[in-house]
Parts: structure tokens; sequence; C-alpha cells
């Protein structure tokens, strides 16, 4: 086996937010709500849905382009592309070959997997497992997600809730640890919690065909992440060796303000600490949350090199992960 890095660290940080503005206003008629309601059950003002010409692949290239010019390194070094996305209704053939082949890449491994929320903490663990075992050097992981055409926009406890969106990072050897021990798992008993209304092949012959929607058990998922998680998160930092007093950025998946906030008390969060709220903007996009809500951070000033941020995802499967990472 060819001998891997000690360690391995994120280079760089792209993203792509999807062009059109979607203020709650223009959601409320059809779930016969309010702005005030919307934003008090889940601190979302507005969120982005793509525009003309915009597409996950679209998307995916953007965030992964971006990411690739922040790191500093080539397409042509990069060995694996991960993409995480549970949007991609054209499932053959996965996206990643397709990303990569834009890029200008030579013919790295290329693959997508498929666990929604949280699937760009499994996609940055895999990668550093990948680049610690010596069969990568450089691996590109990307999360996009595209949920504005899978959901029903009279279902009033999703309707208000999913955005559209990419993020990514490069991931490459490092003499020093820059990411740390993943905490994953998940709890297949509650898989329903969070699924499609019925399976693309049933839709597709109904009578009257539709696209699925996206359906959800609202206070069960919220009851999960939002005690449930405070649990991974101790244990996150208890197996990487620090303490919440040593982070810089708290940065979950952005699923609700209120699971954010009841994380953060339960974790007892010293004031300092920075903690992303990008949902307010951007609305849920799952896969893509936590590099969009990363570079949110970046932009306004939250988020500079060397800080010590802790990641935590959480989602439909339900499944989750967690780790610590040096912001680049």
């Amino acid at each position: 086996m060819p001998a891997g890095s000690p360690h391995a660290a994120v280079l760089g940080l792209g993203i792509h937010r999807a062009k059109r503005v979607v203020p709650n206003a223009e959601i409320i008629d059809a779930i016969d709500s309010s702005d005030e309601w919307i934003q008090q059950r889940s601190g979302i003002k507005e969120r982005r849905w793509v525009g003309p010409g915009e597409t996950l692949e679209s998307m995916s290239f953007a965030a992964a382009e971006r990411a690739l010019e922040a790191s500093g390194i080539a397409a042509a070094q990069i060995d694996a592309v991960i993409l995480a996305s549970c949007s991609n209704t054209q499932q053959i053939t996965a996206l990643a070959p397709r990303i990569a082949h834009l890029l200008g890449t030579q013919s790295p491994a290329a693959f997508d997997i498929s666990i929604a929320c949280a699937g760009f903490c499994h996609g940055l663990s895999l990668a550093t497992d990948m680049i610690r075992g010596g069969t990568s050097k450089h691996v590109l992981v990307i999360g996009a997600e595209l949920f504005s055409p899978l959901v029903s926009e009279h279902d009033r406890g999703t309707a208000f809730i999913f955005g559209d969106g990419a993020g990514a990072v490069v991931v490459g050897p490092s003499d020093v640890p820059g990411i740390g021990p993943v905490v994953w798992g998940s709890d297949g008993e509650q898989h329903n919690a969070i699924e499609l209304s019925e399976d693309w092949v049933a839709a597709m012959t109904d009578d009257e065909p539709v696209l699925p929607h996206i359906t959800m058990d609202g206070p069960a998922v919220f009851r999960w992440a939002a005690f449930e998680m405070a649990k991974v998160a101790q244990e996150t930092l208890d197996r990487t060796g620090i303490t919440v007093d040593d982070l810089d950025l708290f940065v979950p998946h952005q699923a609700n303000m209120r699971i954010t906030d009841a994380m953060a008390r339960a974790m007892k969060l010293p004031d300092r600490v920075r903690i992303a709220r990008d949902i307010a903007e951007q609305g849920n996009t799952s896969a893509a949350s936590i590099p969009l809500a990363l570079g949110r951070m970046y932009e306004d000033g939250e988020a500079k090199s060397g800080d010590l941020a802790l990641l935590i995802a959480f989602g439909a499967g339900l499944a989750y992960a967690a780790q610590v990472i040096r912001i680049p």
C-alpha cells in the first residue's frame, strides 16, 4: 500500500448560491401563513432557488472551480471527487464524474454519496481517510442540492424550508492535524421522518404523474436533532481532545435556527464562539448547507484562517456526522 499523509486538512473553500432570492412573502399565501410565523418557527427570512440556466451540475461546477482556485491546487492534481447530494434526479450516471470531466481533471475516482444533510461531513471524513490511507493525495468534496422542484408549495411543514446551492472544499495532505476524527452514525428506526412522498417509479406511473415532494415529521426531527446532536457534538470534542473553550466557530447544518440555539445552550458554548446562521437568508440546503454557512462566515468577517471550527450535520436517514477542522 502507498504511504499516506500523517494528517489531512481543508486547503480551500468555494461556494455557489442559487440566483433567485425568494422572500417569505412569496411562500405564505399557498400555506396560509405569515412571514412572522415562518421566522418564529425556523429563523428563515428568505431562501435561494435556482434561476434561469442554473442546474445541480452548474452549481456544483461553480463551487468546485472556486474551491480549486482558493486552494491553489490544479484540477490535474485531484485524485478523487466526492459529491454529496440527495436531489440528483438523474441518478444514472452519478454527477461526480461529469463534474470531474468539466473541471479538466485527469481521470480521478469520482462518485456520489446520498446521505442528505449529513452528506458533506461524511464526504469530508472519507476524503480524510483516503488521504491518510494513501489512496489519494488531493480530494475534492462537493455538497450540492437542488430542492426547489421537490418542494410542494402547499405543504405547510416544508414549503418554506428548503433552498438550492452548492459548496466545495479541496482536502489535501498536512504535517499537522487539520481535520479531526469523525463521530458519525444513524438512527434507521426513524428513517421515514424525512422522505419523499413516494418513490420515483410510483410517482411517474400514476394516472397523473407528478414529481414526488419532500415530507417531514417536523416535531420528531426537532426533538432528535436538538437533544441528541448536542451529545454527538460533545463526543466529537472529546475524541478530538479539546473543549468548547478551544473553539472559534460552531458550524451546524442549517436546519432550523431553534435547533441551532438549543444545541448551543446544551453545549454551553462561550459567547465568543461565533455561530453560523446562514439559514436566515439561504434556507436549508441539506448537503450544501455547511460549506455555504462557512462561506457566509468568511463573507461577514466572522471566520479567518486558522480558526478552529466544529462542524456537525444531521438529517434524513436519520444520519449524522461531526468533526473539528482548522479553517484554511
